[in-house]
């Protein structure tokens, strides 16, 4: 958890945000005294739907406002409820022949701010009431006996459905039924690394770091047990089904699932986790629930939708569509219209599950390219692979792994540390090939052909030269042994290679003195092109790779390192030093050999 803020405090920072939300949405309105976002195009003829709750929740719930979903959202302090005021003025915003439907989540001040409005609108003439949104399954029954279940991020199906409804011209009692018939076709579970940070707040709760939480809400408070160590990915996800789907598990069996229902999937970020971790985790939760529950969700919702400010955490979400349009005596169809009708809120997942027309054409080229790709054999021709050459190879990529640590070490004080990553990603690849080849193996330009394709697949700007070079060179010595009948010596080698290296630098103006990979190639290549001694060639490389230490990065990310004097100023370039520890290493295999 980070505790580091650009607002030194709370103060401002909500209607900061709503000025820029309504400013960026031609479609909404804003009543800034009392923090509301209105639609600006809400008819009277239709039901108004208003919602929110403390701010930190964001996109929750000003961001939901359009055609289709919110009326209006209310904003309240930090985790705080609105008061009956600001929701009052929200009422009045968004006004309607029709009547009002306040949906709030199951939270002590919500639901008294929320519940006075109400009151105090009823006796203003105004047809108002309220649907309570509650479908946290992890504290269970017991826990939740005298205050209910929590609301949490499955309110959003909520207020998607009950939108849909009124756009279309239901009548209030009607769009309140649906709206009501969350709680019975809802479960939701959050988990979470630790808690999230208000600004300016001194006092904070964390989580230690080797565990996380099992059942966490969306404002820090406590969840259903704190697991350490942290187990991995699919049991974390494994343990939260279960708390949704167990049907044995009485305390917490609040919606039944059967495997003809059509269910929908809603997972939601809590703030702090990257899109990259938790779109795996939406991963790991698909192929969860279809192998240990057979549920394949018709509709899956994923996003930042309901946050916890910084939260390192996430919720999934189930919701039984077909218990629902029972209960309404609608079929599916008519309740995945619902969900499927367009909205311009802009927070609500554009998921795209519109009809698609597959254009048969490309499809056809396609499967034709792919099956030319499968078929293809690789390089046959051209002299056999020397016995010594896989043994070599394995020697030098375990040197270079050897030196991943160090590698790693240089970039982070030069980059963001992917470098000796990416080298070790490299070796394991080329180690598995020559693993799996070494009984048999390929004549040298098939080997060299898939060598290439190990160096290409780890990718990065480093992957990237090295697989041009690569390539460049078996494309040279296919040249020279095939079509000129050069014997595969030092001679053909060292010439294959640097007519490689001027291919290369087709593709990068980095020379030598740029602090790049490019100072230990050109020498190495250089070398042993007019010495035919790999030896001699292997020194210059480390000694090129050394002197990158007093360069000043003109490429890359190290290129915005100060110089300041400091120890990462005094470090080879990553890269260069990498591979001169390869060449070394492919030196040793020789002289072992």
């Amino acid at each position: 958890m980070s505790r580091k803020h650009f607002f030194p405090s709370p103060e401002g920072v909500v209607v900061h945000m709503l000025n820029s939300l309504v400013t960026r949405n031609q479609h909404m309105g804003l009543d800034i005294e009392n923090r509301v976002v209105y639609n600006l195009a809400h008819p009277p003829s239709q039901v108004t739907l208003i919602s929110g709750g403390g701010s930190g929740h964001e996109p929750a719930w000003s961001g939901f406002v359009g055609d289709g979903m919110l009326s209006a959202a209310v904003c309240g302090d930090i985790f705080a409820s609105p008061s009956t005021k600001q929701i009052m003025a929200g009422i009045r915003n968004a006004p309607s022949n029709e009547g009002v439907i306040l949906c709030i989540t199951n939270y002590t001040g919500d639901m008294l701010h929320f519940g006075l409005a109400r009151e105090k609108g009823q006796a203003l003439g105004y047809k108002v009431d309220v649907v309570c949104m509650a479908e946290d399954a992890a504290l269970g029954r017991e826990k939740s006996e005298k205050v209910g279940r929590r609301g949490l991020a499955g309110n959003l199906l909520v207020i998607k459905l009950v939108g849909a409804a009124s756009q279309k011209g239901w009548a209030f009692e009607r769009c309140r039924k649906i709206g009501e018939l969350g709680n019975s076709q809802l479960v939701t579970i959050g988990t979470s690394l630790d808690h999230c940070h208000v600004p300016g707040r001194e006092a904070f709760e964390s989580v230690e770091d080797g565990a996380c939480v099992l059942g966490m809400g969306i404002h820090n408070e406590p969840g259903l047990r704190t697991i350490s160590p942290i187990p991995s990915p699919q049991d974390i996800i494994k343990d939260m089904l279960r708390y949704l789907l167990d049907p044995s598990d009485k305390d917490r069996a609040f919606v039944h699932f059967s495997p003809t229902d059509n269910v929908v999937m809603l997972c939601n970020n809590f703030g702090g986790l990257s899109n990259l971790e938790f779109d795996a985790m939406v991963s790991i939760t698909l192929e969860r629930l279809k192998s240990d529950w057979s549920i394949v969700p018709k509709r899956i919702y994923a996003g930042v939708l309901e946050t916890s400010l910084n939260g390192q955490g996430f919720s999934i979400t189930l919701g039984n569509m077909t218990g629902m349009a029972k209960a309404m005596d609608l079929s599916d169809e008519d309740i995945f219209e619902l969900l499927d009708a367009p909205t311009n809120a802009p927070a609500w997942p554009k998921n795209g599950y519109r009809p698609v027309t597959v254009d048969r054409e490309t499809e056809k080229l396609r499967n034709a390219a792919n099956a030319a790709h499968a078929n293809s054999s690789a390089v046959h021709k051209g002299p056999a692979t020397p016995p010594y050459l896989i043994p070599v190879l394995r020697t030098a990529c375990k040197a270079a792994l050897a030196a991943e640590p160090t590698i790693t070490q240089y970039d982070l004080q030069m980059g963001d540390g992917d470098c000796g990553e990416a080298v070790a990603g490299v070796c394991k690849s080329i180690l598995s090939n020559i693993d799996a080849v070494e009984s048999n193996p390929p004549s040298l330009l098939a080997l060299l052909e898939s060598i290439s394709e190990n160096v290409e697949d780890v990718g990065g700007s480093l992957g990237a030269i090295l697989s041009i070079l690569v390539t460049a060179f078996t494309n040279s010595l296919s040249s020279l042994t095939l079509d000129d009948s050069a014997p595969l010596d030092i001679s053909t080698i060292s010439s294959a290679a640097a007519i490689a290296l001027e291919n290369l630098k087709n593709y990068t103006s980095a020379r030598e003195g740029d602090r790049t990979v490019m100072d230990v190639l050109i020498p190495f290549i250089r070398e042993l092109n007019e010495s035919r001694d790999v030896s001699k060639a292997i020194d210059v490389a480390e000694q090129s790779a050394q002197r990158t230490s007093k360069m000043k990065a003109k490429f890359g990310r190290a290129t915005y390192v100060g110089e300041d004097g400091s120890e990462r100023s005094r470090i080879p370039d990553p890269g260069a030093y990498a591979v001169a520890v390869w060449f070394r290493g492919l030196g040793e295999g020789f002289r072992v050999g």
